[in-house]
């Protein structure tokens, strides 16, 4: 990796789970009645022919790990569970109102948090509940997150039998120096455990997931963590760069001093030398920081054409609405974005007064859906087209930009079109960022997202 290119384009910038991304959002023009709208308008037209997304946000973990930047709750009572899941099925009711018939459901995701700090009882309450008013669409797609210190055979058959064919743990590092700056003290064999498990009862689609850029990460100890979950083999992998972000609120980011981080050099080196190491082994580069083996479903959509990004991450397939259910959930309609309140506390007392919970949002604009396209694009497929006469006006000024990088070899510009090369694949996030026109418009007096690199 050029070390020039990495000191060039090694600045903050979003990564592109949405447009416009969430501090770039109009919240004066937002209004829960316009959402609803927006809700209305895209189940009819989209819940038919390819059904909707739902994404629930379990936020209890019952320790901090200091690399998480999520919206979580830290507890060891397990009272919580059920006021909490009877909240998230009372906001399902309200979405079920608005949509006026049962809809149908393509894709489920169970994210937090720690989804396994619930219990499978409670679990398969939660799920029943939702499926008692839907119908599934035909090959769905339903995951969950587990952390391997806690996830039981239980957990794993109860999800399975309720149509859950893939699942997802948090790895992150199995260096004992890493683990203990990070708070996240996992041993192997509990992953391999659960690994084993999922395999055995017949899930398709195992994944792991791994952070590099942690603090006191070499290539030693990078290495030794490819190498152990490589002797497992998961399905697909998950390879992101750690997001350094103190300042924002309620993160957990302070066990550890900043000397003990990478630098951006040092943290580029760990990703190529482990995408290296990765590929060798078999595993191919999907999108931006995911690898998959050639059987998994999300290698195969690459393929297709299928692949999609959302506030979930990339998908092997889409619907254009995706409900999120729960404290701090995002939802999309494709024309408008909307975010739950962000505690515990405020979410239930919104949903117990019968009013759906989002307290910000964005609705899209003619522009904002063009750009968000061309975005897309380039997450997923690592190219983009448009129509000069129809796109949107400030599409030259974007280029312009663009021609440097095309200099530095990171994209192939042609008179319609643009593709990222090979080596601008390290860079993605920066060449989408030349099309972000709310952020160039309203560039940030204060740093809000993590390095690029």
């Amino acid at each position: 990796m050029n070390t020039s290119l990495i000191n060039k384009y090694n600045i903050p910038g979003p990564r592109y789970t949405s447009y416009p991304t969430v501090p770039f959002w109009d919240e004066a023009a937002f209004t829960s009645d316009l959402w609803q709208q927006s809700v209305i308008r895209s189940f009819n037209e989209s819940n038919d022919a390819e059904g909707i997304s739902i994404y629930i946000h379990l936020p209890f973990c019952e320790q901090l790990c200091t690399f998480c930047a999520c919206h979580k709750r830290i507890t060891k009572q397990h009272s919580v569970e059920t006021p909490y899941l009877e909240s998230v099925l009372k906001e399902w009711q309200l979405y079920l109102q608005l949509f006026g018939k049962k809809p149908k459901i393509k894709e489920l995701h169970l994210g937090g948090g720690t989804p396994t700090f619930f219990s499978p009882e409670n679990l398969k309450i939660l799920l029943e509940g939702i499926f008692a008013h839907a119908e599934i669409a035909e090959d769905p797609e339903f995951s969950f997150e587990g952390h391997p210190n806690n996830t039981t055979k239980a957990h794993l058959q109860t999800l399975y039998d309720l149509g859950f064919r893939r699942c997802s743990f948090g790895v992150q590092d199995y260096d004992p120096q890493v683990q203990k700056a990070i708070n996240r003290i996992q041993p192997f064999e509990n992953v391999e455990r659960v690994t084993n498990w999922a395999r055995e009862i017949g899930y398709k689609s195992v994944s792991h997931d791994l952070v590099f850029g942690l603090p006191f990460h070499n290539w030693e100890k990078m290495e030794y963590t490819i190498r152990k979950t490589l002797q497992l083999k998961p399905d697909r992998l998950a390879f992101y760069s750690y997001a350094h972000v103190p300042w924002i609120k309620g993160v957990g980011q302070r066990g550890f001093d900043e000397n003990d981080l990478p630098s951006g050099e040092e943290k580029r080196k760990l990703y190529e030398n482990g995408k290296k190491l990765l590929e060798e082994l078999g595993y191919i580069e999907v999108g931006m920081d995911h690898f998959a083996l050639e059987h998994d479903d999300l290698y195969q959509s690459m393929i297709s054409g299928d692949i999609h990004r959302n506030f979930m991450g990339y998908s092997s397939s889409k619907t254009q609405l995706m409900v999120g259910l729960g404290m701090s959930a995002i939802s999309d309609s494709w024309y408008a974005f909307a975010q739950n309140e962000k505690t515990v506390e405020e979410y239930q007392k919104r949903v117990e007064e019968g009013m759906i919970p989002v307290f910000r949002g964005h609705i899209l604009n003619q522009e904002d859906l063009l750009v968000r396209q061309h975005i897309l694009n380039l997450m997923c497929r690592l190219e983009t087209s448009w129509d000069e006469s129809t796109d949107f006006p400030e599409l030259q000024n974007a280029l312009e930009s663009l021609k440097e990088m095309e200099a530095d070899g990171l994209v192939e510009l042609r008179d319609s079109s643009i593709k990222i090369t090979e080596q601008g694949r390290a860079f993605t996030r920066n060449v989408a960022m030349t099309f972000d026109l709310r952020m160039m418009r309203n560039k940030p007096e204060t740093r809000i997202f993590s390095m690029t690199i």
